[in-house]
């Protein structure tokens, strides 16, 4: 095949994800202009004061004014989200598969695990920075013990989730435990997992930032107290959009890895 008909077809394809990738995008963006104009008209018609409710303009405005300090907390707090993120939902991932292959784990401890999943995180946040300070221990703590129980349900489901017909044609070969898992489980489970962790990501930016309401000297939730402190509106509504947009960003970079690794037919849970 010619150079120039590599070059066609590339350009096709990405002509194709493209118009794939704005489907998707343009009817959100679209809504959220809607809404944006729609604040800023009735703010202006109704001259709300700016340290009640301020303006879309106003909050831009702020945002370009502190960029650089909004900027250096937002890593901060998206530092402690993505450790979270990775011990949380490592520890699930290893949970799930002791419950799949020890039912009496899993007799004992998912009654606990959920537990911990009905706890308040306002109530744990303030005992963990009292054992550890104002350091990034219990905000990451936090963060993980927010993303453990979606990972664990979805993972241990995708675990569950094999044929009758493969695991009984494993069974004829007298597979090990090992090979059903690596070669049977584990691919069955991966829509699952994804699906768990696209739900940890935008929770594990909450979790870090409730986490910072409690005890902490930097980070998105340190600059909303204080905006708080100082009735700074315009501050904590330029924090609020930009944990917002981080936890979008986060859950997309989750759904980006997910196509990229489940490239078989129909293996994405969400695909229509």
């Amino acid at each position: 095949m010619k150079r120039n008909e590599w070059t066609a077809i590339r350009a096709n394809l990405f002509k194709r994800r493209w118009i794939t990738t704005s489907k998707g995008f343009i009817p959100a963006a679209l809504l959220a202009l809607l809404a944006v104009a729609i604040w800023q008209i009735v703010v202006v018609a109704a001259d709300v004061p700016a340290y009640i409710v301020p303006s879309p303009a106003e909050i831009m405005a702020e945002l370009l004014a502190e960029s650089s300090w909004l900027a250096a907390d937002l890593g901060w707090t998206m530092l402690e989200a993505v450790l979270g993120f990775l011990i949380g939902s490592c520890t699930a991932f290893i949970t799930a598969v002791l419950f799949v292959h020890v039912r009496v784990v899993e007799r004992a401890a998912f009654p606990w695990a959920i537990v911990l999943q009905t706890i308040p995180i306002v109530a744990i946040a303030p005992l963990l920075t009292i054992w550890f300070g104002y350091t990034l221990v219990p905000k990451v703590i936090i963060a993980a013990i927010i993303c453990f129980f979606p990972v664990l349900v979805n993972t241990t489901r995708g675990l569950r989730a094999v044929s009758n017909q493969a695991m009984e044609l494993m069974n004829v070969l007298s597979a090990r435990k090992a090979s059903i898992f690596w070669r049977l489980r584990l691919p069955s489970s991966l829509p699952y997992v994804f699906a768990g962790l696209r739900v940890a990501a935008t929770l594990s930016v909450i979790g870090s930032i409730v986490a910072e309401f409690t005890g902490a000297d930097r980070g998105i939730g340190y600059v909303i107290v204080q905006a708080s402190y100082r009735i700074d509106t315009r501050l904590m509504f330029a924090a609020i959009a930009l944990s917002s947009l981080a936890g979008i960003v986060f859950f997309h970079v989750i759904g980006w890895i997910e196509k990229a690794t489940l490239r078989w037919p129909e293996a994405r849970l969400d695909e229509d």
